[in-house]
Order: C-alpha cells, then sequence, then structure tokens
C-alpha cells in the first residue's frame, strides 16, 4: 500500500494539548496548502462548500487500541475504532470543513481542528441528494 500526501495543513494549533477533540469546539481558521502537481483536483472548489479532509495525524502515538474517550479517565476504556481518537494503528484523520477562501493552492477553512504541518492525504465533496451523482 502507497499513500503520499497531497498538501499540508497551516495552523495556529502548534500543539495537541491545545487542539480542541472535534473542530466545531474552537477550531482556528486554518489554511489547506495542496501540492502544486495536484492543483487540478481542487479546481472545483467553491467559498461555502464542505469537504471531507483526510489527514495523517503524524504526530499520533499508533501503538494505542484503546482508550478514554476525549480523554475522560471517568469514561471507560474504549476501542478505538469505537473513538474518533487521534492515537490508533493507522491515524487516519476525517475533518468536516467549511471553505471560507481560496487563493491558489491555499485553501481557508474553518473548524479544522489538524496541528499545523499535518500531511493533507485526501479531500472528498460532503454529499447530499442534490451532489450524489458525482
Amino acid at each position: 500500500m502507497q499513500l503520499r500526501a497531497i498538501g499540508r495543513v497551516e495552523s495556529p494549533l502548534t500543539d495537541l494539548d491545545q487542539a480542541p477533540k472535534q473542530g466545531d469546539e474552537g477550531a482556528p481558521d486554518s489554511v489547506l496548502v495542496f501540492d502544486p502537481e495536484v492543483l487540478t483536483g481542487i479546481k472545483d472548489f467553491e467559498v461555502g462548500a464542505h469537504v471531507l479532509v483526510l489527514t495523517w495525524l503524524d504526530r499520533a502515538d499508533r501503538d494505542v487500541l484503546a482508550v478514554h474517550p476525549r480523554s475522560d479517565p471517568d469514561r471507560p476504556v474504549t476501542g478505538v475504532f469505537s473513538t474518533r481518537s487521534p492515537a490508533r494503528p493507522n491515524p487516519i484523520g476525517l475533518h468536516r470543513v467549511e471553505i471560507t477562501s481560496i487563493d491558489g493552492p491555499r485553501v481557508g477553512v474553518r473548524d479544522l481542528e489538524a496541528l499545523d504541518g499535518t500531511p493533507i492525504i485526501d479531500v472528498k465533496p460532503v454529499l447530499s441528494k442534490e451532489s450524489s451523482e458525482r
């Protein structure tokens, strides 16, 4: 299996401890910076659209199989595949974001809780009934 980054996140978030658990819990505005060779792939992006950004959580612990959800020790230990924990064998992040600006390879987004420098591995549209033909 081969996986390659198609860009990187630019964010004021630099430390995992300062990042919100979910993007809609106070994540700062961020920028997706796409590599030049994939720019044709973002040509149909529109400001106001919602997309799913898949990231490689490169600073996550990959040896974890069970966690306290939301790092809350009062919650019972749960298998990572039943949580949104970044700590997992293949730390793929899934983020629903809103596009706020587009400037060439730089796409501004809101509600992204990824750290600065996080590799982007894919982006997919959020499907509605009208767009399900894509």
